[in-house]
């Protein structure tokens, strides 16, 4: 048995605009209904959300069966919590708030088997289909993306040394904690924090690594992929839900009399 293609990189290779959705329930049934709406990707969260690994195994399966690749956002840049996501067989991590080259190399570090890495051996997992695919060990690290966030304005301010480390496949911009260090809490949308985001994106996009990003608001989601972003998460689940919700009471309750 062979290692499949991953698309989602393949699609950061080829710079094909990738749109994904943040999902936050914690709920392999909540996957199950989210999976068939077609998004290129899913980030499932682990550092803002009370996901462990057995809800995050049952996300897995559940977006294994569609079209669309979960990412999965580890609680931190651990090599001990990503030795296990990659056991399970995660096909790409975001690594949260990396602020320098270290932590990059430190992040990258966790996702190789030595002498390139410091990954643990385990011959019989999810992700190798329990011993089966062959040739697992050398086609692992190519077909799983190491994604970084940078969310300060320092971390920007490195954002090209950071992006230069070897295993890097791409950079996703955090823009609520980017408000939040330029003293524009709870404002990821406001001008200032994209006027710090986009000029190094571009610098970024000219050194051929692919930027990312999540915005809830659709419309702005559309015109950052057109721009130049590669892939863009435009809503959260959770939000969605509470949005509707809110929005079928305020419906209803508007037409009582």
């Amino acid at each position: 048995m062979q290692m499949p293609p991953n698309p989602f990189m393949r699609a950061l290779a080829s710079k094909q605009k990738q749109l994904g959705i943040w999902t936050s329930l914690n709920s392999p049934f909540a996957a199950e209904v989210t999976a068939p709406a077609g998004f290129d990707w899913a980030l499932v969260d682990m550092e803002h959300s009370i996901n462990d690994y057995f809800s995050v195994l049952g996300q897995l399966q559940a977006f294994a069966a569609s079209s669309t690749t979960a990412i999965v956002r580890p609680e931190w840049n651990d090599p001990v919590a990503v030795k296990r996501l990659l056991d399970m067989g995660v096909p790409g991590l975001l690594f949260p708030m990396i602020q320098t080259v270290e932590e990059a190399e430190k992040a990258v570090a966790a996702t190789r088997y030595p002498p390139h890495g410091m990954r643990g051996f385990s011959g019989g997992t999810r992700a190798n289909k329990f011993g089966r695919v062959t040739d697992y060990l050398d086609k692992v690290e190519s077909e799983t993306a190491v994604l970084l966030q940078i969310e300060t304005r320092s971390a920007i301010e490195q954002a090209g040394a950071i992006a230069g480390v070897d295993g890097v496949d791409g950079i996703f911009f955090g823009p609520a904690d980017i408000a939040a260090d330029i003293g524009k809490l709870g404002q990821p949308l406001d001008a200032a924090v994209w006027d710090l985001i986009r000029p190094v994106a571009a610098k970024l996009r000219d050194m051929g690594m692919p930027v990312g990003t999540l915005v809830n608001d659709a419309d702005f989601a559309a015109q950052l992929l057109n721009e130049g972003f590669t892939f863009v998460a435009c809503g959260t689940d959770t939000t969605l839900l509470a949005r509707a919700s809110d929005a079928l009471l305020a419906n209803v309750k508007g037409q009582l009399k």
